[in-house]
């Protein structure tokens, strides 16, 4: 039975909501609150104890900020700042103030010259999928970034862009998994009449470890260098199907990750297929590198695909649903002789409905459900979870 704190404060939320502002004020105050639970909230393994005898819990959540858009002349500017405030029934460690942060220039000089630049921060508590804990762990990530694109044709488009995104964690024992990258872009599209895009895309990622990861006897470097050619497409193939994708080729050299050099296809492939009616689908697969958040590894080549569904009931009224499934490839250092295979596997399903109660108030309900097969060469277990959530937010 959900506690009546969070729920009366939903209650109040739906109810109490106060006048709007205007569709064209640039200023509007954003409030939410919410309640969940999760029956394995530190995702440990089957095989393992529980810490404190407890695998689940409960917890609530108070946001507050503001939201800005605005566009003067040719020149837009949007700014989000949200606090949050999440408390923990049991597990009271945990407890954390969050912390969203963006904001973005969408510039343009001319009929010729656009792009954007910007930045963004986020503070979090970071997820427990694959590190042994119950202490807090908060991330802080930070993001600038600016491109730029140049229309020197009707159909012709090049583009420049370059990005450094910062990680870091609270706990010294996660201190290994902090890193810098930055990446660097450049593009060149053919943008025909009918609104699609073929491109090709050159990439470079530059990844940095500012702490040695100790494994063993050897303090391990975890910098790397990732070289991609890729191919960008947004086609609309028929009036309700679209394939979008950025796939193609890539080159990783990280001395630390198995042989040092690993190459091949890389990218994602997304179909999106909306019939007329109040159902749409969509589907993806990739092949892509992803950084863990483990004490053991930094990295992983994940194969994966999804599909998933957007049911529009009523005019205010819309469910969501997904199936996910992903395989990671943890490849064995320099050196190192793996037991067996070292590789698992994530499985979450997904449904959420969204209630529009009024223009700018919205209630929202979601089920997670995920498992995760163990390796045993890395010491991780199997392990289940299901979570449920409950939220409310206003815009005024």
């Amino acid at each position: 039975m959900l506690p009546l704190r969070p729920l009366a404060l939903i209650v109040g939320a739906l109810f109490a909501a106060p006048v709007l502002a205007g569709p064209l004020d640039a200023w509007h105050l954003y409030a939410g609150v919410g309640y969940g639970h999760d029956d394995n909230l530190l995702r440990v393994p089957d095989n393992a104890p529980a810490f404190d005898n407890t695998r689940g819990d409960s917890w609530w959540q108070g946001d507050a900020g503001f939201l800005f858009d605005n566009t003067y002349s040719r020149q837009r500017i949007t700014a989000v700042a949200k606090l949050s405030d999440v408390r923990f029934s049991h597990f009271k460690q945990l407890n954390y103030q969050g912390k969203d942060l963006a904001a973005t220039w969408y510039w343009q000089l001319g009929n010729h010259l656009s792009g954007q630049a910007g930045s963004t921060y986020t503070k979090v508590l970071a997820p427990y999928t694959d590190f042994y804990t119950n202490q807090r762990n908060l991330r802080v990530q930070k993001r600038n970034f600016v491109d730029g694109a140049w229309s020197f044709h009707p159909s012709w488009r090049a583009r420049a862009a370059f990005s450094r995104e910062k990680w870091s964690y609270e706990l010294t024992s996660q201190l290994f998994n902090n890193r810098t990258e930055d990446t660097t872009e450049l593009e060149g599209d053919y943008v025909p009449a009918n609104g699609n895009t073929v491109g090709l895309v050159l990439r470079k990622i530059k990844g940095r470890y500012p702490y040695g990861r100790p494994v063993g006897f050897f303090i391990v470097n975890n910098d790397f260098t990732q070289d991609e050619i890729k191919a960008r497409l947004n086609w609309i193939i028929t009036g309700s199907t679209t394939v979008q994708a950025l796939a193609g080729y890539a080159k990783r050299d990280q001395p630390s990750f198995g042989s040092g050099t690993t190459k091949g296809a890389n990218g994602r492939i997304t179909l999106l297929y909306t019939p007329r009616g109040k159902i749409g689908y969509n589907a993806a697969i990739w092949r892509d590198f992803a950084p863990l958040e483990s004490t053991l590894v930094a990295y992983t080549l994940n194969k994966g695909g999804s599909v998933g569904a957007i049911w529009d009931a009523t005019a205010k009224l819309k469910v969501e649903g997904s199936a996910v499934y992903e395989h990671r490839q943890y490849d064995p250092r320099q050196g190192v002789v793996a037991p067996s295979d070292i590789s698992d596997s994530l499985r979450t399903a997904t449904v959420r409905a969204t209630w529009t109660v009024r223009p700018a108030v919205q209630v929202a309900a979601a089920f997670v459900h995920q498992s995760r097969s163990g390796s045993i060469a890395l010491g991780t277990g199997s392990y289940t979870s299901n979570m449920i959530t409950l939220n409310a937010s206003a815009q005024f």
